[in-house]
């Protein structure tokens, strides 16, 4: 399909279009007429100037978060969070009508902090406009009434700014409108939804900063589909739901189930979960749930105990329409959290409090769907699926006019696929990773301290039986699995290690950074690969004399002569038989797959 756009010669046809389509996809989304009476000067975005047609450059942004700023000085600070390095400034306006503008005043007043951004993946930029528009009708009262009383909400219009400025009209080739728009990665081509954990980007941690400064109870990332065609607009997931702090799980479904009901009753199709095939290009694949993994945003938000939200509207509804959804769902999580922040908040609290008596206790570090499955209702449409005479492959085609329910498998019924027990005091890093391990922890706002040497120590140490090194980058890195088993063990901890206390706020997240099979770990992504790369070798002539002189040991004779009756492959592998030999001499390094990180039953 070809995406949605108004001839050039037809400009003052495009607000009526625009106002047609919103009205021809869901009556319930037809403006308002406080929408349409004269706003306040120079609040409004081109975006709705055009109709939802264009979306604007960055300098709107720019000129808009100070436009605000001076038309409600009581209510909207501007404000600089980072540098992107293009040297563009990263702007969010603060907002709330409570008379906290700054992050100690919220702490101090006990508000609840909802950040909400747009554009981390640029060319998906609905979130930007609605946010505007959500922010103009909810400071003129139009809209959530009182809802900023209650709560402070920081508004990041554009989170890949440098994206944004990659500008062109099929930087999204699966999406109806803007006619133009962003790039979905970042000048240095980090994408930002990858790198909560790791991140890499200058922009990642310009987030974290502002992320441990205002402390937010909930995280709302805004994003447009990509995929199949289908009549559903939008689809909002929740974390904590299936995963992280069980009580906090009651508000992430109170959040997401509210929200849901908001939009459907402004007749809306939302889905609680992300409408992507099992099998990519065939519908009766049908879906299956999940909890992201720490590297998104939905994913992360959980393991600080507070709430994340995916909101994904769906890249073939025109603009306009998405666009006034998106604001629908600001605006809903607004007075969602004004009428429940303040009980969320305590929860959230309380899971800090128990955070910190994880210690020795079982976590969930990944979750997985069983092959349970059910069948759901889901409103698609009518499609066939044939052999293209272009690519050769079997293409599935949508006829839009022909509205269908498919019946369809769903797999929701998520389970813990990896659970380890915390350590009972918590993680050593090695004064030889202190420097860089240091940072990440900062960044991610997790308490460690320095500690003096403690020779023979006892720790547990973790050695990898097998590693699997991707044969791709992922985001520069390149990612690494571990099959292997924590054990007792003595090692010297040199002055200057770290001790990572468990018996803090952010315990889980500690152990999705340093536990080595979380699926995020720094080792997973290939941070420690070095410990897992054999740097030292015995020629082959050194070995043959090294194995005749240790057969003169019987217990070693005897393990050998077993393993050549037991182990054919072994028999007839000239390399592993010299190995066995050189793993069982003193020069064989015994770092190797040593993961360099301990765990410690004392604190240090």
């Amino acid at each position: 399909m070809r995406s949605f756009h108004l001839h050039e010669s037809a400009p003052m046809l495009r607000p009526l279009c625009a106002a047609l389509l919103i009205a021809g996809a869901h009556a319930a989304f037809t403006l308002p007429a406080h929408a349409q009476a004269a706003p306040t000067a120079g609040l409004t975005t081109l975006s709705e100037q055009s109709g939802f047609l264009r979306t604007g450059r960055y300098d709107e942004v720019i000129a808009l978060c100070n436009r605000y700023a001076k038309a409600y000085p009581k209510a909207v600070r501007c404000i600089d969070f980072g540098t992107t390095p293009e040297g563009r400034p990263m702007k969010a306006l603060v907002v709330s009508t409570s008379g906290a503008l700054t992050a100690d005043q919220a702490r101090r007043r006990k508000l609840p902090v909802v950040v909400i951004q747009g554009g981390i993946h640029a060319g998906e930029i609905d979130g930007k406009d609605a946010g505007f528009l959500a922010l103009r009708e909810v400071l003129a009262g139009q809209a959530a009434a009182g809802a900023l009383d209650k709560q402070v909400w920081v508004f990041v219009p554009v989170f890949n700014v440098d994206g944004h400025e990659r500008f062109g009209a099929w930087n999204r080739p699966n999406q109806r409108g803007p006619e133009e728009m962003g790039w979905r990665v970042t000048a240095q081509n980090f994408n930002l939804n990858r790198d909560y954990v790791k991140a890499d980007a200058p922009e990642m941690q310009a987030m974290l900063r502002l992320v441990q400064d205002w402390n937010p109870l909930v995280y709302v990332d805004l994003h447009a589909t990509d995929g199949a065609q289908f009549e559903h607009d939008i689809s909002i997931q929740v974390e904590p739901v299936h995963a992280g702090d069980a009580n906090l799980r009651g508000a992430g479904v109170a959040l997401r189930d509210g929200v849901i009901a908001d939009l459907a009753k402004q007749g809306s199709l939302p889905l609680p979960y992300y409408p992507s095939f099992v099998v990519g290009d065939d519908p009766s694949s049908g879906f299956e749930d999940s909890v992201a993994p720490p590297r998104f945003s939905h994913g992360y938000f959980q393991w600080r105990n507070r709430i994340g939200m995916l909101v994904e509207t769906h890249s073939w509804k025109e603009y306009p329409v998405r666009v006034r959804i998106t604001r629908n769902t600001i605006v809903s999580v607004l007075d969602q959290v004004a009428a429940h922040g303040q009980q969320w908040l305590a929860l959230a609290e309380q899971a800090d409090v128990d955070a910190a008596k994880l210690g020795g206790q079982p976590v969930a570090l990944n979750w997985a769907a069983s092959d349970k499955s059910h069948p759901v209702q889901f409103r698609g449409y009518a499609y066939t699926r044939t052999p293209s005479d272009v690519s050769g492959a079997l293409m599935t085609r949508y006829d839009e006019k022909t509205p269908q329910i498919w019946t369809v498998p769903m797999r929701d019924d998520i389970q813990p696929a990896l659970t380890v027990p915390a350590p009972a005091a918590g993680y050593v890093v090695p004064a030889a990773h202190a420097v860089w391990v240091g940072e990440k922890l900062r960044q991610h706002g997790i308490e460690f301290r320095r500690i003096t040497a403690h020779p023979h120590s006892s720790v547990q140490s973790f050695r990898a039986s097998k590693t699997q090194f991707a044969a791709q980058p992922v985001e520069t890195h390149q990612r690494l699995t571990l099959e292997g088993a924590w054990s007792t063990d003595t090692r010297d901890l040199p002055a200057g290690s770290l001790f990572v206390p468990i018996a803090q706020a952010k315990s889980r997240l500690v152990m999705a950074l340093l536990e080595p099979q979380a699926p995020d770990s720094l080792a997973a992504w290939g941070e420690f690969n070095a410990a897992f790369e054999r740097k030292e070798y015995m020629e082959d002539y050194v070995a043959e004399d090294v194995a005749r002189q240790m057969l003169n040991d019987p217990a070693i004779k005897a393990r050998f002569d077993e393993k050549l009756k037991t182990d054919p492959a072994f028999a007839k592998d000239p390399n592993a038989r010299l190995e066995f030999f050189y793993r069982l001499h003193p020069s064989w390094d015994e770092r190797f797959n040593l993961y360099p990180v301990y765990r410690v039953d004392q604190a240090l």
